[in-house]
């Protein structure tokens, strides 16, 4: 029989491998001096987001890293750290935890990892900047339709002229 420490360990291993292959990526954060009421809505508002954060021992996370082959984010994992599963838009996830960061100057985004492209502070930051995927469709939508409003308006501005010519044809003839 399996000591308790043992399975707690298996278990953290294996959720973190579910987890990361349930998801499109993740961020790895360092939160050591960050309070924990702020962890917890940090935690909140991430999962508004469709993302998890999970913190773990730093040996079972490396383990764990290691077992799904991101050998380059073991590096990462030193300190007291978290990470960050995102199962929608990077995006919103990384201006939740832009937002927050600047709230609270002692949370680090150390990177992370996006469909096999591993992500940099500056890679994070910069989605952060990114309109959502909504705001994008909302731009496509308003892009195509211009061009048709456009040629609505025109076509209804030479309907006016012409029946305005008519009506000029008509008080001609009528005096």
């Amino acid at each position: 029989m399996k000591k308790i420490g043992l399975l707690v360990k298996e278990t953290s291993e294996n959720r973190i491998k579910e987890s990361f292959k349930s998801s499109k990526g993740l961020i790895i954060i360092k939160y050591s001096g960050v309070a924990s009421p702020d962890m917890s809505s940090l935690r909140k508002t991430l999962k508004g987001a469709r993302a998890d954060l999970f913190v773990v021992k730093n040996s079972i996370a490396r383990r764990a890293m290691k077992g799904l082959g991101l050998d380059n984010l073991i590096k990462s994992i030193e300190t007291p750290c978290g990470m960050i599963f995102f199962k929608d838009e990077p995006v919103d996830t990384s201006k939740i935890l832009c937002a927050f960061r600047k709230e609270h100057e002692k949370l680090v985004l150390e990177g992370g990892l996006l469909q096999d492209k591993l992500l940099t502070l500056k890679d994070i930051e910069i989605m952060s900047k990114l309109p959502s995927k909504e705001m994008l469709r909302a731009q496509v939508v308003v892009a195509l339709n211009a061009p048709i409003s456009k040629l609505v308006i025109v076509l209804n501005q030479t309907l006016k002229k012409f029946v305005y010519c008519l009506d000029q044809i008509k008080q001609k003839k009528s005096n």
